[in-house]
């Protein structure tokens, strides 16, 4: 299901509205002119603006507002000059106003490719998406944190992005980005999974959407209480992954702390386990980040954790992470002392280290908000961008987009 604003002649607009809504689209606004709808982009979120390709609907500044917000533009031409205008600006996703829906439904659920608005840019062949796991022992080191932000940066890159509430003892992620968490959408992904029912219509429409100018994403929000766990048993959450990974580029999974295996002492052996969700997305995992806090309990806690986590993944999958590195609970050069305890208690020679940055976190859980769109510029929005850039997406090039959630093929702004 797509969310579409609309700046139609009332002509056209009668003839389609029918058909969106039979195909399952949700129609967020009826606006007359570019203007109104380039104002209003922010705030409606939408996927798709589809609009008349005459001067007064479609515009240089409207193309350009929707290329940084990743909203596909779909512009309805009635005459030559009007497809002349389009052309003029760049965009190729135009079609006959008569046109029936069924020759309009494919631009607008992302069936068909069409070509880059600016040069000719490399496409990468089609590829399962990478998957991110983001672990931490107990003790709130900032897993959840870490996961919304390097889903926000690599959004920002380019890419199509899923971000996964996977924590089986309680969901923080719709929280955190101000998400309605009433049905959780990992649970309910997990569920169609394990009757192979997950499909791409399904993943759009349990998804929810956070939407922010050039760094969109989509979020399945987690347990809305720590008694659903058995939910997500690891059969189900494995398959519901891998799902995710042939929908969208990266799949950003925020998993639990605890790597117990007591459970798998009792009895019965085919009670669901508690930990499964954890073990099935550390498994499934190209890369894992293992965060842990900056003070004497938090990176005790990180390194006998650490133990435990290589035990289940190759280290080289794994790129340990250091939050809120501050000298008032470390001393003189704090970034010296995580860094000598980690290699003479570890044997971890690297680690990327996050700056205590609690202005700009506030600011975030304020206004739930990612760290790119309620502090920009602060140390920590930037040390996670640069761990992404450099860790993450070691060749940030251009990529063909898949779905309509990201749909442009134009490389967002990073800044």
């Amino acid at each position: 299901m797509a969310r579409l604003a609309l700046a139609l002649d009332d002509t056209t607009e009668d003839r389609i509205i029918a058909d969106i809504v039979e195909h399952g689209h949700a129609i967020v606004a009826r606006l007359a002119g570019w203007r109104d709808l380039l104002e209003s982009l922010d705030v409606l979120g939408p996927d798709v603006a589809l609009v008349g390709a005459a001067r007064g609907t479609l515009s240089a500044e409207l193309l350009a507002g929707c290329d940084e917000r990743g909203i596909r533009l779909i512009a309805l031409a009635a005459t030559d000059a009007e497809r002349a205008h389009a052309s003029q600006l760049g965009l190729h996703e135009v079609v006959d106003h008569e046109a029936p829906w069924t020759d309009i439904e494919p631009l607008v659920s992302g069936g068909v490719p069409v070509p880059s608005r600016v040069g000719e840019l490399p496409v990468k062949q089609e590829r399962a998406a990478s998957v991110i796991a983001v672990w931490g022992p107990g003790g709130a080191p900032g897993r959840s944190t870490v996961a919304v932000n390097l889903a926000a940066e690599i959004a920002a890159a380019g890419h199509t992005v899923a971000l996964v509430d996977g924590d089986p003892y309680g969901g923080a992620i719709a929280p955190v980005l101000g998400l309605l968490d009433e049905a959780p959408g990992f649970a309910s992904a997990c569920r169609l999974a394990g009757a192979d029912a997950l499909d791409r219509v399904e993943l759009e429409r349990i998804a929810q959407r956070y939407s922010a100018p050039r760094a969109a994403f989509n979020v399945f929000t987690g347990l809305v209480g720590p008694s659903r766990w058995p939910e997500l048993a690891r059969d189900r959450v494995t398959a519901a992954i891998e799902a995710m990974r042939a929908w969208v580029e990266y799949v950003v999974v925020d998993t639990g702390f605890s790597l117990e295996h007591d459970e798998e002492l009792t009895s019965d052996q085919f009670a669901p386990r508690r930990n499964a969700a954890t073990f099935a997305a550390l498994a499934a995992a190209d890369r894992v980040v293992a965060v842990g806090l900056a003070d004497p309990v938090g990176l005790s806690r990180l390194l006998r954790g650490h133990v435990e986590l290589v035990d289940l993944v190759d280290p080289d999958r794994v790129d340990v992470v250091v939050n809120r590195v501050r000298t008032s609970a470390l001393g003189i050069d704090a970034h010296a002392q995580v860094r000598q305890t980690l290699r003479r208690f570890g044997g971890l020679s690297e680690a990327t280290l996050l700056p205590h940055d609690s202005k700009a976190t506030d600011a975030a859980i304020l206004t739930a908000r990612t760290l790119r769109d309620a502090a920009p510029r602060s140390p920590l929005r930037m040390a996670i961008r640069d761990y992404a850039f450099e860790a993450l997406l070691p060749t940030p090039e251009p990529s063909r987009r898949r779905g309509f959630a990201i749909p442009t093929l134009r490389r967002a702004a990073t800044g």
